[in-house]
């Protein structure tokens, strides 16, 4: 290899893309290593703080069950990584998209195809793990609720509503690539925001219940003072549901969906027969808190402004040749465009619309890992601020006892590691939240 060619861009690349996959694989392994092994040295007592509420075996079952979830997830990291090798420098999407233009030849109608395809085979080799998690690790920690048919079923629901919803969308957003001219990817930013505004508000009409029941919440007295809490915190929905999430899981949960006067607040079922009327009226305290402060919104404009900004920087990549080579796809390239040359112009890149989408995703993840921290710094500060606004709005005792229940019900280790939760999680871990909440009751 000559030193020009060390010095390409293409080359450049293809190192600069190796080093960050192999930074990130061994960041990721050593977290979780270090997750390991600060549980499992805590397992034998409970801590101080908690000593008095949780009980050995409970603590015991939350470290046991994060272990386990943790040795999945190892085995996830690795056959992770090994597939975006196998799709990007390994050559793979490239074969599917060589074997792709020989049955449909160039086109629309072949990119597409090569989308729905990589999406299927995807999907296919996930399937695994998400089979063993469900009625192995879930199921041996006494969570999972599922029977083989009603997974299966769910899986094929949302194959074909990704099929159904995400297809159009797939093909607008490549046919722009094409035609709309170089400023492609701001239509299809208006396009993709337009989209996630009508999906928030047809979710739960038409989306959810294709896979859970809806029944109006019945509890008289819990409803007056759920109802109570909205008015006085200025939040109006559509209406109080209960969802049968004992359906698939033991795992309780409740949340605000919707969209504008779509807009509704569902309780698990689950968490219904947990929590008493206090303590559901303060878990929903604190997801108003959510509203109060704007966090979901500010989500949202932070959302569709880095989806413009990666949007943008798709336009430019998807025009440079070495985006391509540099990623394994440059006998694809000659085939696609009836040309033995790897050095293609700006306009030629256009014709392959949909490698350019797929590489983009695949690689994107993998330089903007090291912002994992930085996001869960800002969702744990949102956690905290909508605790305050629910020691607030209802009692603080109250809320720290609900989450007590949920930290044990859904067997979280009240150990994570610092280190860990300081990159990954997105709630305060469970000393620091219920400390602060000790100190805000306190002061009531």
């Amino acid at each position: 290899m000559s030193s020009s060619s060390l010095f390409s861009p293409s080359f450049l690349l293809t190192a600069a893309f190796a080093c960050a996959l192999a930074l990130q694989l061994l960041a990721q392994v050593g977290l979780l290593t270090r997750q390991v092994r600060h549980v499992a040295r805590h397992r034998s007592a409970v801590p101080a703080a908690f000593a008095e509420k949780i009980t050995l075996a409970a603590h015991q079952k939350a470290a046991d069950y994060t272990l386990a979830k943790a040795q999945v997830g190892l085995l996830q990291l690795a056959w992770g990584a090994m597939l975006l090798l196998g799709w990007t420098l390994l050559g793979g999407l490239d074969a599917l998209h060589q074997a792709l233009l020989a049955a449909m030849g160039p086109g629309l109608g072949q990119q597409i195809a090569l989308v729905a395809a990589f999406a299927l085979i995807s999907g296919v080799l996930e399937l695994p793990f998400s089979l063993y998690q469900t009625f192995v690790v879930e199921q041996r920690f006494g969570f999972n609720q599922s029977t083989l048919g009603l997974w299966l079923a769910d899986v094929c629901k949302s194959s074909v509503l990704a099929a159904v919803i995400g297809l159009p969308l797939v093909a607008a957003v490549l046919w722009l690539m094409q035609a709309a001219g170089s400023l492609w990817w701001l239509w299809a930013w208006g396009l993709w925001t337009g989209f996630q505004l009508l999906l928030m508000w047809i979710f739960p009409t038409f989306i959810a219940p294709l896979f859970n029941k809806f029944q109006p919440l019945e509890d008289a007295a819990l409803k007056e003072r759920v109802t109570t809490l909205m008015q006085r915190c200025g939040f109006a929905a559509k209406g109080l549901f209960v969802m049968d999430g004992s359906r698939r899981s033991a795992h309780a949960n409740a949340y605000f969906t919707g969209l504008g006067n779509a807009k509704r607040v569902v309780f698990y079922d689950t968490l219904l027969k947990k929590l008493n009327v206090d303590e559901v009226e303060a878990v929903l305290a604190h997801e108003l808190g959510h509203f109060k402060h704007r966090h979901i919104t500010k989500r949202m404009l932070g959302m569709f402004a880095l989806s413009l900004g990666g949007l943008a920087l798709l336009g430019w990549v998807s025009q440079q040749p070495w985006f391509y080579t540099g990623l394994g796809v440059a006998p694809s390239l000659a085939l696609a465009l009836g040309s033995s040359s790897s050095m293609l112009s700006g306009a030629q890149m256009g014709h392959i619309p949909g490698v350019a989408l797929l590489l983009f995703l695949l690689v994107v993840p993998v330089f903007s890992f090291w912002l994992a921290p930085l996001m869960a710094h800002f969702s744990r500060r949102d956690e905290f601020q909508a605790d305050a606004y629910a020691a607030a709005q209802a009692q603080p005792a109250a809320l720290a006892s609900a989450l007590l229940k949920l930290y044990e019900d859904n067997a979280a280790t009240l150990t994570p590691d610092p280190l860990y939760a300081r990159f990954y999680y997105s709630h305060p871990p469970a000393v620091e939240r219920l400390a602060q909440l000790q100190r805000q009751e306190s002061r009531v």
